[in-house]
Parts: C-alpha cells; structure tokens; sequence
C-alpha cells in the first residue's frame, strides 16, 4: 500500500503562521479573555494537525519551512476554503 501526505496550501499555512503569532502576542500580555487563550488553542491544533506534529513549535518550525520551499509569498488566489 503506497503511503502519501497532503500538503495545506501555502496561504492556509501563512494565515495559520500570522494568526498564530498574532494570538500568541495576545495571550503573553496576561491580560487575554479566554477567548483568546481559547482561539490560540484552536490554532496551534489545527497548526499541529496540519504539519503532522505535536507542538506548536515544532507546528511552526514545519510550516516556516514549508513556506519557505514554496517560495511562500505568492498569491496565486486560489485559497481553499474561499477566503
């Protein structure tokens, strides 16, 4: 049985980036409503889930790289999800 890993798109993985740093700037001010701490939670899972790893650093450490193959900055507008 042949064995294959999918890829997110590089748009989903930058917002997932910048989403998550901006959260975590959030939560470290220790003033952070629970939504916020709650919305960190969510992103970092999603983050782990889609780099195929545990933590948010090595989710991070993943996703940095992968951008960083894909060229990472271009916009090629065809972002799933309809964003």
């Amino acid at each position: 049985m042949e064995e294959f890993m999918l890829f997110a798109h590089p748009a989903v993985l930058r917002d997932l980036v910048e989403r998550h740093t901006a959260l975590e700037r959030a939560a470290a001010s220790g003033a952070a409503d629970p939504g916020i701490r709650q919305e960190l939670a969510d992103v970092t899972y999603t983050l782990c889930v889609t780099t195929g790893t545990r933590d948010a650093d090595a989710a991070l450490r993943v996703a940095r790289h992968r951008l960083a193959k894909s060229g990472g900055d271009h916009e090629d507008g065809a972002v799933p999800g309809g964003r």
